[in-house]
């Protein structure tokens, strides 16, 4: 894999009406009742969300990028990191807005139709975020840091249609009638830092 990151090499999954793709910088404002979710407890199925991705049959690497959610307003306005396979394989972390009192830093995996979603209540006066992803062949780690340099785990997750080529890339949605301005930043491909497990050998 190319170990820098081309804007010229991403493909959007559902084009949304305001945009601008540069080399340092993505903004998109989002649509109004635009979401990603499949089933699970709210027995509906979101499918409309926009994702701009890069294609990769690469095994091992990590993708690095900056949030800056700053116009959020709106309960449930979010934007952050995408694996999007199709409407029923896929993974997303982001910050997601509630309220003026805090938000929710979590995370979305889907497989086989059927969604989970992992939250920890953050401040609302957070209003960036790094995201990293990280795969290590159909297993994927996503992790979020607040400076871009010190990294928590958020999840490790396996992803049933995620062994052979993927997608990878950004997202952002508003699911009730909102919009705001979302901005990605700080793009970097690299090896993976996501190291191989050094405890417990496989069975």
């Amino acid at each position: 894999m190319k170990q820098v990151f081309d804007s010229a090499d991403l493909k959007w999954t559902r084009e949304p009406a305001t945009y601008k793709v540069g080399e340092d910088e993505i903004c998109i404002v989002t649509d109004p009742h635009t979401d990603l979710w499949q089933r699970t407890y709210y027995r509906f199925r979101n499918d409309n969300a926009p994702v701009l991705q890069i294609e990769t049959e690469e095994k091992f690497f990590s993708f690095v990028m900056k949030t800056d959610f700053s116009g959020s307003h709106h309960r449930f306005d979010q934007c952050g990191i995408a694996m999007y396979l199709d409407s029923e394989n896929w993974l997303k972390a982001s910050v997601e807005y509630e309220n003026e009192k805090f938000q929710h830093l979590g995370s979305v995996v889907t497989n086989h139709g059927y969604s989970d979603w992992a939250t920890t209540a953050i401040s609302a006066e957070i209003k960036t975020m790094w995201f990293r992803f990280s795969r290590r062949e159909s297993d994927y780690c996503i992790e979020c840091s607040q400076d871009g340099k010190n990294f928590t785990q958020m999840r490790i997750c396996h992803m049933w249609e995620g062994a052979g080529k993927i997608r990878f890339g950004i997202y952002a949605c508003s699911p009730e009638d909102s919009s705001f301005l979302a901005k990605f930043s700080d793009f970097a491909l690299t090896e993976c830092l996501w190291k191989a497990h050094d405890g417990q050998q496989p069975d």
